[in-house]
């Protein structure tokens, strides 16, 4: 009710246990804000009202069209090109760009849908940033006399009663001046999103709600997408009243548009896999009891060599008696070389010991009796 009190609630409508596919519903935004967009080009003209030509070859210049005339700096100079001060851009942005795109309808509905299973999930709706703490409930549905208020302060004391003032605050808060030249062009201000209210009829609902920062009306029958999942990012916190409520059995349904089915009614692949009733029927994993024979490398086994050439084989094996019998040597020679250096270390000695005995001979000159 307007007042917060919970009565017993109906049944929620068959939409809000559509498939909810943000893969969709991102995809169907994307095209659809494109849809707003006003064209925008340069002028056709930018950068050509010059009279200008190129001075030809042979004269060691760029081939680049040059003003014509004299007596001012600008003779001489580039015109026409995307590299020349004053020139054009490259590529001059053109009216007849494609700016729109069409969506399939089935794809527009499925996105609906989606986002409307979404909005009826709280951790969705608390992941998208909307303050819910105090809400009894989600969805929130209000008695239909919602529709017929009319005044300002009558919707902030329900909003209030209903615990969701809190968001509305959130989006006041948030309102900030923007960055970039959007300010200067009737964009000034960002600002959060707040409360979605969903009415059936509008009888003062709509001036009621609309002066609040962040709150968003829309009829039942004209469910926007770009207001249920804004920014491409599901969980909008709506406000329904249990008229508009009660249209979306007749909206979608049997009697109204299709809704779509999940193609898994549980995703838990591991868990449906891991299932008695699937491993009762799949045939046992193959396990061999004998352990397959790891293959041997050639290079470093010598009997898989031998296997495979056995000329390789006996070659390597040459090789390998060659450089043991190498290295033995090598041992034996570096021994001699040891014990004939010690022998002449020696006789050095010794010579040094009796040419020390012979003192000074140069004492009497260079004279050598």
């Amino acid at each position: 009710s307007l007042s917060g009190e919970k009565p017993s609630p109906p049944p929620p409508p068959a939409v809000f246990e559509a498939p909810i596919r943000p893969d969709v519903v991102q995809f169907v935004h994307t095209n659809m804000a494109k849809n707003a967009r006003q064209a925008y080009a340069v002028s056709i003209v930018a950068g050509k009202q010059v009279s200008a030509s190129s001075w030809g070859t042979g004269r060691a210049v760029a081939r680049i069209p040059r003003v014509g005339g004299g007596g001012t700096s600008r003779s001489g100079q580039g015109a026409f090109g995307n590299m020349c001060r004053g020139g054009r851009m490259f590529a001059p942005t053109k009216t007849w760009r494609k700016w729109h795109r069409k969506i399939n309808t089935t794809q527009k509905r499925y996105a609906v849908t989606s986002a409307l299973a979404a909005t009826a999930v709280p951790a969705l709706v608390m992941a998208r940033g909307h303050v819910v703490d105090d809400v009894p409930e989600i969805p929130l549905v209000l008695d239909t006399s919602l529709e017929s208020t009319k005044k300002t302060s009558a919707a902030v004391d329900i909003l209030t009663a209903i615990g969701a003032y809190g968001d509305v605050e959130k989006a006041a808060s948030s309102k900030q001046i923007r960055s970039g030249v959007g300010k200067m062009r009737n964009r000034r201000y960002t600002l959060r999103r707040g409360p979605l209210v969903v009415y059936k009829e509008n009888d003062g609902v709509a001036q009621a709600f609309r002066n609040l920062p962040g709150v968003e009306l829309c009829c039942v029958s004209r469910l926007n997408l770009l207001q249920l999942a804004p920014g491409g990012h599901m969980g909008r916190f709506c406000i329904w009243s249990q008229a508009a409520m009660d249209e979306l059995n007749t909206i979608y349904g049997a009697e109204g548009k299709r809704i779509p089915t999940a193609y898994m009614t549980n995703a838990d692949l591991a868990r449906i896999i891991n299932s008695d009733e699937i491993q009762s029927v799949v045939k046992p994993a193959l396990c061999s009891g004998e352990k397959p024979v790891p293959k041997r490398n050639a290079i470093k086994s010598i009997d898989a060599l031998e296997a495979l050439d056995p000329y390789a084989a006996a070659a390597r094996k040459a090789e390998t008696r060659a450089m043991e019998a190498r290295a033995g040597k090598k041992a034996s020679g570096l021994a001699a070389k040891r014990k004939a250096k010690k022998a002449f270390k020696a006789q050095g000695k010794a010579f040094y010991e009796t040419a020390s005995k012979q003192g000074n001979v140069c004492e009497d000159g260079f004279n050598i009796a």
